[in-house]
């Protein structure tokens, strides 16, 4: 069974990748509660009705890999509430001539998991998007900007503003 992947080439360098990364709050979440730049820091949010969770950062090296480790975790829309508990999250860089390419691997995340279709959809738009807009514009989407959209399904607003 294969863990998600989703890749992106970033028009910056490694350095400016990785130091975007670490500012969590401004590509994934703007709740999020707690430090996000060193081995042994934790952090988390949650959003009111639909997701919890709680991080540890188990690796830090600069300009090159950021790995988190779940610790807790709670979706309001899936029956099994083990999903995501110990997954690793690994975000890997790697120069490619003047830009760098980011690799994001939710080791853990399997298409068995009931949010896999939500979640794969949302870490795309995440890695993709958010996090891609943030280095290159010096503006991400971080959830809390989702919630502007109540029309709009999660899953939905996610595949609607991701890349083929």
């Amino acid at each position: 069974m294969s863990d998600f992947t989703t890749t992106a080439t970033i028009d910056r360098t490694p350095a400016e990748v990785f130091a975007a990364i670490l500012d969590t709050r401004s590509w994934w979440n703007e709740a999020i509660e707690g430090a996000t730049s060193h081995r042994g820091d934790e952090f988390g949010f949650e959003v009111h009705g639909l997701h919890r969770t709680r991080i540890r950062v188990t690796d830090v090296i600069p300009d090159e890999r950021v790995e988190w480790l779940v610790l807790e975790n709670a979706f309001e829309f899936i029956e099994d509430q083990t999903e995501w508990l110990g997954n690793r999250m690994v975000f890997e860089l790697e120069p490619a001539g003047d830009a760098c390419t980011l690799s994001f691997t939710q080791f853990g995340l399997v298409p068995d998991y009931e949010c896999y279709e939500v979640c794969s959809s949302a870490w795309t738009f995440f890695i993709r998007d958010s996090l891609r807009n943030l280095i290159e514009k010096g503006k991400g989407n971080p959830e809390s900007a989702t919630a502007d959209k109540p029309d709009v399904p999660r899953d939905e607003f996610f595949k609607a503003d991701s890349p083929a």
